[in-house]
């Protein structure tokens, strides 16, 4: 099955752009993932394809319309009614890696990619169904870039595009901890040795390193992401106590 992209933007241009090379490129030639810009601009209903106005109440910038955004998405809805559909605004949630798995595993997704000063707040009044997404603390241009950035975490998890089905399974995020450091050839370099653990053969004692790495990483570098790991962990000790109990 095709995990069908459509990209509402004003710059249709942008797409596939990077997503057309390495593996995610590859993977669009052999029909795993298709991408289908839509121009906003064609949705707009005066001589000169307007898209935005001044914000009420005065204020910089310009706002993307409801009404010409709103037409764009019922006709993504209507070639693709089964997608969910997602709005690129740094007002969204933070993206998870939870979250793009739920995606990838999915038909396909619709994105709508914000410019100037973001969206007219009626758009998503009239239309719930549509899920605002951020991709982290930031300000970018437009959504754009953040769409890329989104499909990429996407298509990287569809069947067939990584060379090993288990290739992200430790990968950072995976498994609620930043992934453990990794090292290869040479041996040593400018007096720095790879560990001794991991030349050592003993796979267990690898895999206890890792796992102690990855959770002294997460807890220095990330203290959200070690704060949600630990309740997590005393939950599902909390569950399983219960279970036995049972």
């Amino acid at each position: 099955m095709t995990f069908a992209t459509q990209i509402l933007t004003l710059y249709p241009e942008m797409f596939p752009g990077p997503l057309g090379i390495s593996l995610a490129g590859r993977a669009l030639e052999e029909g795993k993932w298709s991408c289908s810009p839509i121009h906003i601009r064609e949705f707009a209903t005066d001589k000169h394809r307007t898209v935005d106005d001044t914000p009420a109440g005065g204020g910089a910038g310009m706002v993307l319309r409801a009404d010409i955004l709103s037409a764009a998405v019922d006709h993504a809805t209507a070639a693709q009614p089964e997608a969910p559909i997602l709005a690129m605004t740094p007002r969204g949630a933070p993206i998870t890696q939870s979250r793009v798995r739920e995606l990838a595993s999915g038909p396909g997704v619709s994105i709508i990619c914000g410019r100037f000063e973001g969206f007219d707040e009626r758009l998503f009044d009239a239309n719930p169904e549509i899920e605002q997404v951020s991709m982290g603390d930031i300000v970018l241009s437009g959504g754009e870039i953040g769409a890329l950035m989104l499909l990429d975490a996407c298509i990287r998890l569809l069947p067939g595009v990584m060379g090993a089905t288990s290739s992200g399974d430790e990968e950072s995020f995976e498994q609620g901890l930043l992934e453990y450091p990794h090292y290869t050839r040479p041996a040593e370099w400018e007096g720095r040795m790879i560990p001794e653990v991991l030349r050592s053969g003993d796979h267990a004692k690898i895999a206890a390193w890792r796992k102690s790495q990855s959770e002294i990483d997460t807890r220095l570098r990330r203290p959200d992401l070690w704060e949600r790991y630990n309740d997590a962990r005393v939950q599902s000790a909390s569950d399983a106590r219960q279970k036995n109990k049972d």
